[in-house]
């Protein structure tokens, strides 16, 4: 690596750790994150901030890619035929693995075609030891013959989660595809997020070797034709760049040594009118392929826990849970850097362990209602956060830290915490009903599917910066990138 490429990747580096050090941000090595950490959290006034790109990248092409003709190419038929194929066209086919996904939310035995996977009945109707539920609405889709089947689910997104490549360059960040069941029906709503993380081919070259994935998407503003964009994107996720391995992949939504890369859903399936609604719910799955219950390995989805989602009676002060304790001592840990006074920036590191098994969005008092929870005080995990956050001289409640942690939950950022105050004169900016891609024409142009005002106002811009911060850090040395395989 030359002295100039070196330095640049180190400014991104060394503003990192400064931000660790200082303000209690979690290191790269800490609990999972699935939608803040990596490059994304380095503060806005570091050295990486140069001259101007001259160009200034377009939100709606590099960065959240909602274009009806160009979603036609990823179809939920394409992505599933696309994973099994990736496992050698063992076990399942695209068909069963779709089902076998909903079966999941059935009680064992479950469908016969699909004996050995989990069920929501397995420990009990728990995971992690917190309460996993059946959910036979979203579960009646690994019925053959279904009505709600692979071919019912359509893309309403591609977004590039450059932002989460951390520091040191061990992944490209995260690339992700929407599915909804289209079309939209209001109250039979459901979505599968595939949020495959990317492999840097040459990580000896630390940050530096992604370059030509961030140059691949910064490209995409400049093109006016949504066709030619749209054979570029299937390129990149069915394919790879040349050197990268294609984003669409079984190893890279949990089938690897890092267990990196997830699947998760949302869910609004409801049953026939006379049976009881059911909520909004948030799941977390690792697809792994499965060579102990066949002759053949399988792909499999396997129920993980929700990330940065801390069951919410955890926040209890009178809790009885034998982790309660545990957690609080560790969650007064991070109001440091819950205090931070940034929308995009202000973070906390949740360890797997006191993780809940789903985020219900919608319930008044469910454990996703963290503030609920905390109740008004006082008592000594109050008095704890409050004492840490004189320490640091900040002017929030306790009250405000508990709401802060809600909105990076699932549920919280869907829609508990949408266009409410979490303090410090912030407010969290709203979703799009439950959703932050949608399923939903975009009322300024019906050519594209619409995404939140958070995404459009808050967040996209926030990624933007970061991408832009990134490309004008120097040109890369021609280097010959290396194989994946």
């Amino acid at each position: 690596m030359g002295p100039k490429r070196f330095n640049r990747v180190c400014q991104f580096a060394a503003a990192a750790a400064m931000l660790s050090a200082c303000e209690g941000m979690p290191s790269e090595d800490e609990a999972p994150q699935s939608d803040r950490g990596g490059i994304g959290m380095v503060p806005p006034s570091t050295p990486v901030m140069q001259a101007p790109v001259s160009t200034p990248l377009d939100i709606r092409r590099s960065l959240a890619v909602t274009e009806k003709a160009i979603l036609a190419r990823f179809g939920g038929r394409r992505v599933f035929n696309t994973l099994v194929a990736s496992n050698a066209g063992a076990g399942f086919t695209a068909d069963q693995l779709f089902r076998q996904l909903w079966d999941t939310q059935n009680p064992a035995p479950g469908q016969p075609d699909l004996a050995g996977m989990p069920h929501c009945t397995d420990q009990g109707n728990t995971l992690n030891g917190f309460p996993y539920v059946c959910r036979p609405s979203e579960g009646r889709q690994a019925q053959p013959g279904s009505p709600i089947n692979l071919d019912s689910y359509g893309a309403v997104g591609l977004f590039n989660r450059f932002d989460l490549a951390p520091v040191d360059g061990n992944n490209c960040g995260e690339y992700r595809i929407v599915l909804a069941r289209l079309p939209f029906t209001p109250g039979n709503r459901n979505f599968i997020i595939f949020e495959a993380v990317l492999p840097n081919p040459r990580a000896d070259l630390g940050l530096e070797g992604c370059r030509p994935v961030a140059e691949f998407w910064a490209g995409l503003s400049a093109d006016a034709d949504p066709q030619v964009r749209a054979g570029k994107l299937e390129s990149f996720y069915f394919t790879g760049l040349p050197g990268f391995a294609p984003v669409v992949s079984m190893s890279h939504y949990g089938d690897n040594a890092r267990s990196q890369g997830q699947v998760r859903t949302n869910q609004f399936l409801q049953g026939p009118p006379d049976a009881p609604r059911t909520p909004w719910m948030m799941r977390e799955f690792k697809l792994v392929s499965d060579c102990t219950v066949q002759a053949a390995c399988t792909l499999k989805f396997v129920p993980a826990t929700v990330k940065t989602n801390p069951f919410g009676g955890l926040f209890n002060p009178a809790s009885t849970d034998p982790r309660a304790s545990a957690f609080q001592s560790h969650f007064v840990s991070q109001v440091a850097s819950l205090a931070i006074n940034d929308l995009n920036r202000f973070s906390h590191s949740v360890p797997d362990t006191f993780n809940a098994a789903q985020s219900d969005s919608q319930t008044p008092g469910a454990p996703d209602d963290y503030v609920a929870w905390f109740g008004p005080g006082p008592s000594a995990f109050h008095q704890a956060i409050g004492q840490e956050l004189a320490r640091v001289g900040s002017a929030l409640t306790p009250r405000d830290v508990v709401a802060r942690a809600q909105a990076l939950s699932c549920g919280g950022c869907h829609q508990r915490n949408s266009g409410r105050p979490v303090g410090g004169g912030l407010t969290w900016p709203a979703s799009a009903n439950f959703v932050h891609s949608s399923e939903v024409d975009d009322p300024a142009d019906p050519s594209r599917f619409n995404i939140s005002p958070a995404l459009r106002e808050q967040f996209l811009p926030q990624r933007r910066s970061v991408l832009e911060s990134f490309l004008q850090a120097g040109t890369r040395e021609s280097t010959p990138a290396r194989s994946p395989r």
